[in-house]
């Protein structure tokens, strides 16, 4: 499958040239037809990585350009009001980033397309199976600082692995667990989610934060083709979904609850797993362009069948039966 998305550098360069001159015809397009730029918060990547794979797949003719980056950036490449056309991020638009974009003129569309829950691995090494909220905001705090601590324990010093500073995962546990507490010195940043999972995977002192869609053992395994995923998103299936097993993901509980569940889709879709943010996606696209039709597509039943194979829980589909531990 082909990846298209360009570097961090590239990236911010892209989206801050993006008005076209008036001297440059611009290509016809369509809502199959045509390049649609779009940026998305990295945390996402694979989810929409796989959307465009399957939507240039059935428009052959169609054409997303991917930005992978920051929330932030995301959401400034659709107020400099250039050529990125859709936002794929972890909140709404406040009230002030809306009445800008009215004031050009420009027509929002906001669809929440998925809940995603943040789930919390290990290395198999490591004997603990289940934390509440209480111990990750105190590991995250500096507070807990070795496995010991927690439970009867051979291993050593905890070491918190994100994917990077800026991101919205980073945002999201400082804004849930830690309630004005700073980030400890054992918190460290990966440069990308696929790093948080190899440091996991290599070292048993780590604990990796990373969104469920990077651990599905659907995307862990052989490589689906564009073919097989589009002919999967037309399926009314439940196939049971499980995690990838070079890591392990562990329970989370509430502090007022004695049971902890793994995030699975039901138990994101039931509240019982307690770490989880929705996914919005935000369009000031004009109807009949292509980032119009990708809109209706991921919004759709067949895009949200898509998101339902990553491990996300979609916001229209019903969710997977769950493997019972």
């Amino acid at each position: 499958m082909k990846l298209k998305y360009l570097t961090h550098s590239l990236m911010i360069a892209a989206l801050s040239t993006a008005i076209v001159s008036c001297g440059q015809k611009q290509a016809t397009t369509s809502s199959s037809e045509g390049l649609a730029k779009i940026a998305c918060d990295e945390s996402f990547e694979r989810i929409m990585q796989q959307e465009i794979e399957v939507y240039e797949y059935i428009y052959p003719k169609a054409n997303i350009l991917p930005y992978y980056v920051n929330e932030k950036a995301a959401i400034d490449s659709l107020l400099n009001l250039g050529t990125v056309r859709i936002a794929v991020i972890a909140r709404e638009l406040n009230d002030k980033e809306t009445a800008y974009l009215k004031s050009h003129k420009k027509n929002i569309r906001s669809k929440r397309i998925a809940v995603d829950a943040i789930a919390l691995i290990v290395n198999p090494a490591n004997t603990i199976e289940l934390l509440s909220k209480k111990e990750i905001g105190e590991i995250l705090a500096g507070k807990l600082t070795k496995w010991n601590e927690i439970e009867p324990n051979r291993l050593g010093e905890i070491q918190v692995v994100f994917d990077h500073q800026g991101s919205s995962t980073v945002q999201y546990m400082r804004d849930s667990l830690l309630i004005g507490d700073k980030f400890g010195p054992n918190v460290h940043a990966q440069n990308n989610n696929e790093e948080v999972f190899k440091a996991v995977a290599n070292n048993p002192n780590a604990i990796g934060v990373i969104g469920v869609s990077w651990i599905s053992s659907d995307l862990a395994g052989r490589q689906l083709s564009t073919e097989e995923l589009a002919d999967r998103s037309q399926q009314s299936d439940t196939t049971t979904l499980d995690f990838n097993q070079q890591v392990k993901v562990l329970k989370v509980r509430r502090d007022d609850e004695i049971q902890g569940c793994k995030p699975y889709q039901a138990y994101i879709f039931d509240g019982s797993y307690p770490l989880y943010r929705s996914i919005y996606m935000i369009t000031v696209a004009t109807g009949g362009t292509t980032a119009s039709g990708f809109f209706a597509f991921v919004t759709g039943f067949q895009g949200q069948k898509l998101i339902q194979m990553t491990g996300v829980l979609p916001a229209t589909v019903t969710p997977r039966m769950v493997s019972l531990d």
